[in-house]
């Protein structure tokens, strides 16, 4: 266990803020993350701010996929906190509504109780989610202060209202935002790329679970060994042996904190039925911590006929954090991971491709593009015709070289990274 050396905050709304915290636990005062929202000594007020906020998103989030009025009032939602186009490069160092709603609240104290509780221990401070960044400059916390960075691009909310005096440290999963933090008038010495934290159980102190979980992908991902018969080489220059396996190749689809997109998980499901009733494809569902999400699984998997399949299982843990966990081992024998681009696009870089989903919010549409200029990730075509296309995709050895492309462009050592900077 390392020494405690950072005072780790959260925000608990959806899975972003507190899977990216997850890998960090190890350097965390007693091994915890405190959640800004809902904190040992939080006031009333603050406490019912944060759920009425949390409960409006998420609700929004549902309400998308209904036509008309569901995608009219997300884009609403959105475009407070839409991210801008990257070019022409200019000034953008001016605050945002967003930026200036939230700091209206930290004007009222949002926060303060937290500072206050912090103040004696002189530690680091470091958040997930911009807010508390916000509060611990406002409220003059007395150690450093870090803010890490949870998409591939970020909206000017991320940075503190005064861009170019403050003194929040942001560590970042790319040069992409360190560029685009300069147009937000933040000073080089205050921008650190880290690369984002992924969980050690996933990458290993020299990246050797990372690469033998990889080497034991591309024997499920290449039936056909078109990838293969190409860059064999490219293969034994980077990983290990594949171990023998006799597990069947493995999706796994994961659903966003506000539980959109559940319905994609059921298509998935009876578009492939017959590979898995033949045994030639294992699927997770992943419900989180949501147990309405596990219950319309659960019932997926009763009428497809799939209940006592080995093969099939939905992942769910009503703690966020052992929840955290058992994905993280389920990860180890997944092949492909199916899910909207969030923050799980990182995940990439374990060497997993991603078959995408429709996006959520505009932070989503910059993962999306950051996955397909990699080579990292697919978008997912139609799924009433999934089971043609899917194995068309598998076949001709994409999803391999979606995986290794993964693995060599990404950044695995975040989590390293970032410890490193406290040591």
């Amino acid at each position: 266990m390392e020494q405690e050396k950072i005072n780790l905050i959260a925000a608990d709304m959806g899975y972003g803020h507190q899977r990216a915290a997850y890998p960090l636990l190890d350097i965390a005062v007693g091994q915890k993350i405190i959640t800004i929202n809902n904190y040992q000594g939080i006031a009333d007020w603050e406490k019912k701010y944060w759920k009425s906020s949390n409960k409006t998103y998420n609700k929004i989030s549902r309400l998308k996929k209904l036509p008309l009025v569901g995608g009219a009032v997300f884009s609403i939602m959105d475009a407070f906190q839409k991210v801008q186009p990257f070019y022409p490069k200019r000034d953008l160092s001016a605050p945002t509504l967003q930026e200036k709603f939230f700091y209206h609240q930290v004007k009222k104290g949002l926060g303060k109780n937290l500072i206050n509780s912090l103040r004696e221990d002189g530690l680091p401070f470091l958040t997930t989610f911009f807010v508390g960044a916000y509060f611990a400059e406002e409220q003059n916390h007395s150690g450093d202060i870090y803010c890490l960075i949870t998409d591939t691009d970020v909206s000017r909310a991320w940075v503190n209202m005064d861009s170019k005096n403050t003194r929040v440290k942001y560590l970042l999963p790319n040069e992409r935002v360190r560029e685009r933090f300069l147009m937000y008038g933040v000073k080089p010495e205050n921008l650190k790329v880290t690369g984002f934290p992924l969980p050690k159980e996933n990458v290993g102190e020299n990246n050797e679970i990372l690469k033998q979980d990889l080497a034991n992908r591309l024997s499920h991902l290449d039936p056909q060994g078109c990838y293969h018969k190409k860059y064999q080489s490219l293969i034994d220059q980077h990983l290990p042996v594949a171990e023998e396996s006799n597990r069947p190749l493995t999706i796994t689809y994961a659903v966003g904190g506000a539980g959109a997109q559940k319905e994609i998980g059921a298509q998935i499901l009876n578009g492939l039925i017959d590979w898995i009733k033949e045994g030639r494809l294992g699927l997770n569902l992943i419900a989180g911590n949501r147990l309405e999400v596990k219950e319309y699984f659960d019932k997926c998997l009763k009428e497809s006929g799939v209940a006592d399949n080995k093969n099939v299982q939905v992942v769910f843990n009503s703690d966020k954090i052992e929840y955290f966990k058992e994905f993280n081992q389920v990860l180890k024998t997944t092949d492909i991971l199916w899910t909207k681009p969030s923050e799980l696009s990182f995940y990439a870089a374990l060497g997993l491709p991603i078959i995408m989903s429709p996006v959520i919010g505009s932070q989503e549409v910059f993962n999306r593009e950051n996955l397909l200029s990699s080579g990292s990730g697919v978008d997912s075509l139609a799924l009433e015709c999934v089971a043609e296309w899917f194995p068309d995709l598998l076949n001709s050895g994409r999803l391999a070289r979606a995986a290794m492309d993964a693995y060599l462009n990404g950044n695995a050592r975040g989590v390293y990274n970032i410890e490193a900077l406290f040591n």
